[in-house]
């Protein structure tokens, strides 16, 4: 009779196996093509507690094992105000996926729900430099995010519609608040639907979004999850017609053509065609 594996084991053995080519090639191909990872990192793998970041952990754990670069993990999460239960279910499944966390806390919720401009967005901001200061602190030379492809999409979407300007979501930025420190988003080039996929075939049960303002909301990280739900509902609709809608947008932001743009922002510094033009 064989011996049941523990779900931390089981886990990894679908990344490997079964989610091979849709999460673990996608994770391994975008840290080579950006460059992600150097030997004698330290890095800060940053758990909210939901399916993305909990996959980024187990990815970023499995790596660290095999890898021929070597490099260091804190599985860092960040208590902003959690209630009970959302902290309690996060450690729950940490342990439950044999990732060791390393835990601080904030009250970025209290203040945040405070403020009468924009909470969301206050929210976001707080927390990042948390994290970055956090890291440092513990001798971290890099973040990781798990942002994932459709979230890269999204955002250029959101930019477009809402921002009047095409914008995209890098996968590696230096900060320019904390000297020596770099984000990273390992989980670039993997599609939601199959962290979804993943989650639900080892019967996992992660928090959503445990913001005081948009409970029930899984898309409120960068506080613009009432537009991101549209934006999501938008490349749905598209995808009856176009299934490959989501991959064309993201291979588009690998193949900007500027020679076609009325205008572009390099460095901070605004150009138009004219400059070039005669």
């Amino acid at each position: 009779m064989s011996r049941k594996l523990e779900k931390h084991k089981t886990s990894e053995r679908s990344i490997n196996k079964k989610y091979r080519k849709e999460i673990w090639n996608p994770f391994v191909g975008a840290l080579k093509r950006y460059e992600l990872i150097e030997a004698g990192d330290k890095i800060a793998v940053c758990i909210s507690g939901g399916k993305d970041s909990m996959l980024l952990a187990k990815l970023m754990q499995i790596l660290q094992k095999y890898s021929q670069i070597p490099f260091e993990n804190i599985f860092l999460l960040m208590d902003p105000g959690y209630k009970e239960e959302n902290r309690k279910k996060i450690e729950s499944n940490a342990k439950l996926l044999n990732i060791p966390l390393t835990i601080f806390e904030t009250n970025i919720f209290d203040v945040a729900y405070k403020s009468k401009n924009s909470p969301c967005y206050l929210c976001a901001r707080m927390r990042r430099g948390h994290l970055y200061s956090k890291a440092k602190e513990l001798g971290c030379n890099k973040i990781a995010l798990g942002h994932h492809l459709n979230d890269v999409v999204e955002t250029v979407l959101i930019a477009m519609f809402y921002g009047s300007q095409i914008q995209g979501m890098m996968p590696r930025i230096k900060s320019t608040n904390y000297e020596g420190m770099e984000l990273i988003r390992p989980m670039y080039a993997i599609l939601e639907k199959d962290i979804i996929a993943w989650k639900n075939y080892n019967k996992l049960d992660f928090i959503q979004c445990a913001c005081h303002f948009t409970q029930a909301n899984e898309a409120c990280d960068d506080g613009d999850g009432s537009k991101r739900l549209e934006i999501k509902e938008l490349i749905k609709q598209m995808k009856k017609t176009n299934p490959n809608i989501e991959i064309n947008i993201f291979n588009a932001l690998h193949k900007a053509n500027v020679d076609t743009l009325v205008g572009y922002r390099l460095k901070g510094r605004q150009h138009s065609f004219l400059e070039n033009f005669e």
